[in-house]
C-alpha cells in the first residue's frame, strides 16, 4: 500500500513546492493529488489558460520521485462561467437557485455546463495525458456533497422527462407503472410530467424513485464523459473518484463500472458526530471514531467496484471544521486508521491534506503541517506507518467469511416511504456489519446478484426490491441465510408485489408477510430474559417456517426455515446480534465475541486486531494496532 497527501500548490509560494515535495518524500509519501479546485486558476478568463503554475508544480513534485493524482477542476466552476450561464446552477428541493460563493455550484443536467466540463478536461488531459509523472485522475471531487445530486431546474425537469420516455417507451406504461390512476394522478403525455418536488403532499412513490435513479444516471454520465476523454489522452492511467461516508444519493456500483479503482474520503471523527450513533458512542469513540466507521466504507466500496481496487483519498489527520463538534484524534489513531486500511485491502491511504490553509472555509481543517508550515501531530503517524506497511509487505488475500447485500435503491426506498421513523434500509446494513464485526469475522458487503461462492453466511438486511440474480444466486447457496424486514417488498416501480413479501423468496423463507406495523419508541417487547427485544419494526408472517426467537407476549422476532432465518423486527441492536451469531455458529464460522472496542480482519498472511478504546482513551500508539501472524505469533 501507498501513501499519499493532497496538497494545493496554488495555496503557497512557487519556492515552497520543492521544499514541500522533499519533505513528502522523507515521510514515506509516494502519491501526491493535486488540481481539483484550481478552474479559475487554469482558465482565469475565457479560454485564456495559465499552464505554467502547474507545470512547475508537477514538475517539483517528479523531482523528488511523486507520482502525481490529477484532479479535474469540474466541483468548481469560476465565477466568469456562472455569470456567462447563470442558469448551469441547480435549484434546491424549493427552487431556490444554489449560487456561486462556495463550490459544487452546478446542475449535472445542464448541458451547456457539460460542455464546457469536456472542454476543461480535454485541454487537461491534453497537456499532461502523457506526462510520466502522471500516474493517475480524479474525476470532479465528491460527487452530492452538499446535497447537490438532485436539482429541480428546468435542464433537470426536461432531462428527466428524456429519461422517462427512454425507460417507459408510453405514458401508458408509465401511468400503470406508477398506480397513476390513484388520486387522479394520470398524465397524457411525458412532456406533462414535472419534478415531485412542490406538491401539496408527498409526490407518488413511484415517481420520487424514478427521480432518485433519474438523478443517479445524471452522475454517472457526468462522470463517465470525463472519464472517456482521459482514457483517449492519458491511456494506461487509473481513473478515479472520491466518494464519501455514508452517502446514498447516487449508486456507486454503477460509478465503479467506470473506474479502474474507486477512492473513498475517510473523516471518522467527523462522521461519528454527524451521524445517528448514540450519544454514549459519541462519548466513547470521541477521538478515534467508532470501531466500525472506516472499516464499513472500506467494505462496502470494495464491492462497487470489479476486481475490488479502491483507495483513500482522504484521511482524517486531525480536527476538521464541519462537525457539530471537531476534537483532535487520540495520539495513535492516523497510524491506526492508516494500517486498518491497509489490512482491508486499500491500494492507496492518502492524507487530507498536507497544510492547514489559514484562509476561506476550511481555515479550521487540519493537516499535516500547521498554517505556518511547521509538523502537525500527524506527520509523525503517518512517517511510522510507512515504516510499518515496508515492514509488513504483502499481507495476502482476505479470508471470504460473510456476504452482506446492499443496493443504493433500497435507501432510496426506505427514504421515501420510510414507514416508521429510522428505519433505514443503510443503518440496517450498518448495524448488521457491527455485529458480524463483534463476532470477529471479515465481511464483504456486496450488490445483489453477485456470486456468493466461497461464503459461509449470506445476510440480507433490508432489501426492498430482490432481483431475480439475488433470488437465483439465495436458490443455490449452501450456507446459513439471514433476512431482514422489507426484503422483496416492492416490485421495479414500487408497487407491493401481488405475492406480498419477500416476493421471489417466499419458498426459500418458508412464508409470507402479511402485517407490517412500525412501533414507537418504548413500545418494545422483551425477550423472557431480556436479552433482546422486539422494537421499531414487527412484521407477521404465514407459511411453514418455524418460530426461533419468541417475546415474552408470543410475538416472534426470528423465523427459521433451514438453512434460513427471517429477522421480523428491525435488525439492529442485541436481537440481530443473537439471530447472525447464531447463524454463524451454524455455518461454522470462527465467531468469538471480540472486547469492546476491538476488532479484527483476517487474511492469509495476518490477523489484524484493532483496539479502538485504548487507542482513544490510553493514548499509547504502540499498543493501538497489533498484528499478529495468521496461527498467532507476534509478526
Amino acid at each position: 500500500m501507498r501513501l499519499g497527501v493532497c496538497y494545493y500548490p496554488e495555496h503557497w509560494p512557487p519556492e515552497r513546492w520543492g521544499e514541500d515535495a522533499r519533505l513528502m518524500a522523507e515521510t514515506g509519501i509516494s502519491r501526491v493529488r493535486i488540481g481539483e479546485f484550481a478552474w479559475s486558476r487554469l482558465e482565469p478568463s475565457p479560454r485564456r489558460f495559465d499552464w505554467a503554475w502547474l507545470d512547475d508544480a508537477i514538475e517539483a513534485l517528479a523531482a523528488e520521485g511523486h507520482g502525481v493524482i490529477l484532479g479535474t477542476p469540474t466541483a468548481t466552476p469560476p465565477k466568469w462561467l456562472v455569470d456567462r450561464m447563470p442558469d448551469m446552477v441547480a435549484l434546491d428541493r424549493e427552487g431556490r437557485p444554489r449560487g456561486f460563493g462556495s463550490r459544487r455550484h452546478y446542475c449535472f443536467s445542464h448541458e451547456g455546463y457539460r460542455k464546457e466540463c469536456a472542454r476543461i478536461v480535454r485541454a487537461m488531459a491534453e497537456r499532461y495525458g502523457g506526462h510520466p509523472a502522471v500516474v493517475a485522475w480524479q474525476t470532479d471531487n465528491e460527487y452530492g456533497c452538499h446535497d447537490t445530486v438532485q436539482s429541480f431546474s428546468a435542464a433537470a425537469r426536461d432531462a428527466f422527462r428524456r429519461w422517462l420516455a427512454e425507460r417507459y417507451g408510453t405514458i401508458e406504461a408509465l401511468n400503470d407503472a406508477w398506480g397513476n390512476v390513484f388520486w387522479s394522478m394520470a398524465y397524457r403525455s411525458f412532456g406533462q410530467v414535472d419534478l415531485p418536488n412542490l406538491t401539496v403532499t408527498e409526490a407518488n412513490p413511484a415517481h420520487w424513485l424514478a427521480f432518485r435513479r433519474f438523478s443517479s444516471d445524471q452522475v454517472i454520465t457526468f462522470n463517465r464523459a470525463q472519464a472517456d476523454i482521459i482514457r483517449e489522452h492519458s491511456p494506461g492511467r487509473d481513473v478515479v473518484h472520491n466518494a464519501m461516508g455514508f452517502y446514498t444519493g447516487y449508486d456507486h456500483h454503477d460509478l465503479g463500472a467506470d473506474l479502474d479503482a474507486i477512492g473513498w474520503d475517510s473523516y471518522p471523527l467527523g462522521f461519528l458526530e454527524m451521524f445517528r450513533f448514540s450519544e454514549e458512542d459519541k462519548r466513547r469513540y470521541a477521538r478515534t471514531g467508532h470501531p466500525d466507521i472506516a472499516a464499513f466504507h472500506h467494505d462496502l466500496y470494495r464491492g462497487c467496484i470489479r476486481g475490488g481496487r479502491w483507495w483513500v483519498l482522504e484521511q482524517q489527520p486531525g480536527p476538521v471544521n464541519w462537525a457539530r463538534h471537531n476534537p483532535a484524534p487520540a495520539p495513535g489513531m492516523v497510524r491506526l486508521w492508516t494500517l486498518e486500511a491497509m489490512a482491508h485491502g486499500a491500494e492507496l491511504v492518502s492524507y487530507f491534506r498536507w497544510r492547514q490553509f489559514p484562509q476561506a472555509q476550511e481555515q479550521m481543517h487540519a493537516g499535516l503541517l500547521r498554517t505556518d508550515g511547521a509538523p502537525a501531530p500527524a506527520l509523525a503517524e503517518a512517517r511510522e506507518a510507512a515504516d510499518e506497511i515496508a515492514a509488513l509487505g504483502d499481507i495476502g488475500a482476505p479470508v471470504k467469511h460473510a456476504a452482506l447485500v446492499f443496493s443504493y435503491d433500497s435507501e432510496w426506498i426506505t427514504q421515501i416511504q420510510p414507514q416508521g421513523e429510522g428505519c433505514s434500509a443503510l443503518w440496517a446494513v450498518f448495524a448488521c456489519y457491527s455485529a458480524l464485526r463483534r463476532l470477529g469475522l471479515n465481511v464483504d458487503i456486496i450488490a445483489p446478484g453477485t456470486s456468493l461462492a466461497g461464503y459461509e453466511l449470506t445476510v440480507v438486511p433490508c432489501l426492498p426490491i430482490v432481483p431475480d440474480a439475488l433470488a437465483n444466486e439465495l436458490s443455490t447457496f449452501e450456507g446459513q441465510v439471514v433476512i431482514g424486514p422489507r426484503t422483496g417488498s416492492r416490485d421495479a416501480d414500487f408497487a407491493i408485489p401481488p405475492g406480498l413479501a419477500p416476493g421471489p423468496l417466499e419458498k426459500l423463507v418458508g412464508g409470507k408477510v402479511v402485517l407490517s406495523e412500525t412501533l414507537r419508541p418504548g413500545l418494545v417487547t422483551p425477550a423472557e430474559d431480556n436479552a433482546w427485544a422486539i422494537a421499531r419494526w414487527h412484521d407477521t408472517l404465514e407459511g411453514i417456517a418455524e418460530p426461533e426467537l419468541v417475546a415474552a407476549d408470543g410475538r416472534v422476532a426470528c423465523w427459521r426455515h433451514g438453512r434460513v432465518r427471517y429477522c421480523a423486527t428491525w435488525p439492529e441492536g442485541s436481537v440481530i446480534e443473537t439471530v447472525i451469531e447464531r447463524a454463524a455458529r451454524n455455518a461454522g464460522l470462527p465467531a468469538h465475541h471480540l472486547p469492546e472496542g476491538s476488532r479484527r480482519r483476517t487474511t492469509t498472511r495476518y490477523q489484524f486486531d484493532l483496539d479502538y478504546l485504548h487507542s482513544g482513551w490510553n493514548a499509547r500508539p504502540s499498543n493501538s494496532l497489533q498484528v499478529e501472524d495468521g496461527d498467532g505469533r507476534p509478526g
